[in-house]
């Protein structure tokens, strides 16, 4: 793909070490975007990385970016329930379950399912201060079993 078409972004041709398209951020709309931008920054252990009257951004110490946009008219989803479907849904990974469900309800989040989840993967549901649903899952180890 080298050569004679336009460059995606000024300086960076097609066909070097950058994908025509690069993945984004996850936008979350919000009444008030401060306040939900410091609940995943402190979750994440994150910095602010932009911010403007109606918008926030933020990435995580895990290289994950996420963005918060005011709308003053947004209403939480009612994840699991049906009537107002799922709007979005972030999944993040955890060693210890327990002490980030700590960490999480001290943040302003609360538990959305009771404990752990049935299925295949050892994971709880939460919201955030704004209603917004993600799930943490327990990281499997890759580790060899001793024995």
């Amino acid at each position: 793909m080298g050569g004679g078409g336009p460059s995606p972004a000024p300086g960076i041709p097609y066909g070097g070490d950058m994908a025509l398209v690069q993945a984004g951020l996850v936008v979350l709309d919000c009444a008030e975007p401060e306040k939900l931008a410091v609940f995943y920054k402190e979750l994440l252990e994150g910095e602010e990385t932009d911010a403007t009257a109606n918008r926030v951004e933020i990435k995580g110490a895990c290289g994950a970016r996420l963005a918060f946009r005011r709308d003053v008219n947004a209403t939480p989803p009612s994840w699991p329930r049906p009537e107002n479907s799922l709007q979005a849904h972030l999944d993040f990974y955890v060693d210890d379950l327990d002490e980030a469900e700590r960490r999480i309800v001290s943040l302003g989040g609360r538990p959305v399912d009771s404990k752990d989840a049935a299925g295949p993967f050892e994971e709880r549901g939460y919201s955030d201060p704004a209603g917004h649903s993600f799930t943490l899952r327990r990281e499997t180890s890759t580790a060899p079993k001793q024995g």
